[in-house]
C-alpha cells in the first residue's frame, strides 16, 4: 500500500488509517481480543496507520493488537486525542495513553475538538500547551487539531505549533461545521501549502454513502494534501473492501453487497430527554421533543459521540 509524509512531520504512513472508534464500546462492544485480533490482520496486511482517541475507550483493543506482534508494531503510527481543556488535564491525557498502550512516545497527539470554532485555541491554551511541551520532551512527535470545522482548519494553517489537521471531509459535505463542503477543500489546500500533515475523517459520512464508498473515497482521496483516510472498520468483510479499495484493486461484486448494509442510530423508548446527546452531537442532529430524544437522519452522520454520554444508556449504534 502507497505511504504518504504527512505534512513536514517526517511521519510517513498509509493511505489507509484503521479508525478504531467503532469497534470499542461507544459503538460495537468489540472485546479487546476481537478488535486486537482485527487490528493485527490490518497491519499484517500492510497497514501502518491507526486513529484512536481518549474518549474512544480502545487503548486495549491496539495493545492487544500490539502486543500480538512479533515485534510489538514499531512501525505502526498511533494517532490519539483528547478533548481535555487544562494543562494537567491533558499532561494526565497523554500518561495515559502512552501507559495504556505501553509506547514511551505517542506518533501524534491531537485536541480533540470536534465541534467547536476557532476559539478552540484560546480556550483550550493549557492543554495545547502541554502537548508543545511534551513534544519538546520528546514524549510526542506531533502536535495537531481533529475537527469538523472549516474555521478551525483555516485557523490551524496558521498556527505555528500545529503539525497536523485532521478534518472532516465527504463528498456530500456532511457534517461540516462553519462552511461548504468546498469551503472545507480550499481550507485543507491551504493547511497543506503551510506545510501542515493532513489526514481525513467521515469519507463516508458515518456509513451515509456507503451505497457508492468507491466514488466516496475516490473524492476525498484526490483532494490534494490528504495524505491518508481514517475509516472505522469492525469486520474483516470490512478490512477486505477497504484494502481493495486503496490497492487500486477490483472490489468483487459479492463482498460490496455484503458490506453495503447502513448503520442505524436507534434511541430507545426508555430515553428520559435529559438533552446530554444534544450538549454533544457535533453535528445538531439530535433535539429533545416531547420529553425524547430525536434524530435528525440528514445531518446525522453515525458517529456515536452521543451514545456513551447517555446516563440511561438509551442511544445504541447498530
Amino acid at each position: 500500500m502507497q505511504r504518504r509524509k504527512l505534512g513536514n512531520t517526517g511521519i510517513e504512513v498509509t493511505e489507509l488509517c484503521f479508525g478504531v472508534l467503532p469497534m470499542g464500546p461507544n459503538q460495537r462492544g468489540l472485546s479487546p481480543e476481537e478488535g486486537g485480533r482485527l487490528i493485527r490482520k490490518a497491519i499484517e496486511r500492510g497497514v501502518n496507520f491507526l486513529d484512536t482517541a481518549q474518549s474512544y475507550r480502545t487503548y486495549p483493543h491496539i495493545r492487544a493488537a500490539l502486543d500480538s506482534l512479533p515485534d510489538k508494531g514499531r512501525d505502526v503510527v498511533i494517532s490519539t486525542k483528547s478533548a481535555a481543556k487544562t494543562y494537567e488535564e491533558m499532561a494526565a491525557a497523554v500518561d495515559e495513553a502512552r501507559q495504556a498502550l505501553g509506547r514511551d512516545v505517542i506518533d501524534i497527539f491531537l485536541l480533540h475538538a470536534a465541534r467547536v470554532d476557532a476559539s478552540v485555541f484560546d480556550e483550550r491554551k493549557g492543554a495545547y500547551e502541554c502537548l508543545l511541551d511534551r513534544k519538546s520532551m520528546g514524549v510526542i512527535r506531533a502536535v495537531g487539531i481533529s475537527t469538523h470545522s472549516v474555521e478551525v482548519v483555516r485557523k490551524a494553517a496558521e498556527v505555528d505549533g500545529i503539525d497536523i489537521v485532521f478534518p472532516i471531509i465527504n463528498v456530500q459535505g456532511m457534517g461540516i461545521l462553519h462552511g461548504t463542503r468546498d469551503d472545507m477543500v480550499q481550507a485543507i489546500k491551504a493547511a497543506a501549502g503551510a506545510g501542515k500533515g493532513l489526514f481525513a475523517m467521515k469519507a463516508l459520512a458515518g456509513g451515509n454513502l456507503l451505497s457508492d464508498i468507491e466514488g466516496a473515497f475516490a473524492y476525498v482521496r484526490a483532494i490534494e494534501g490528504i495524505s491518508a483516510v481514517a475509516v472505522g472498520m469492525v469486520k474483516e468483510e470490512e478490512l477486505d473492501i477497504n484494502l481493495a479499495i486503496f490497492n487500486d484493486e477490483p472490489v468483487p461484486q459479492a463482498l460490496k453487497t455484503r458490506v453495503v448494509n447502513t448503520k442505524k442510530l436507534i434511541i430507545q423508548a426508555f430515553c428520559i430527554g435529559c438533552g446530554r446527546c444534544v450538549e454533544t452531537c457535533p453535528n445538531m442532529a439530535m433535539e429533545v421533543v416531547d420529553g425524547k430524544a430525536r434524530n435528525d437522519k440528514s445531518r446525522c452522520i453515525l458517529c456515536g459521540y452521543c451514545a456513551p454520554v447517555c446516563p440511561q444508556f438509551a442511544i445504541r449504534l447498530v
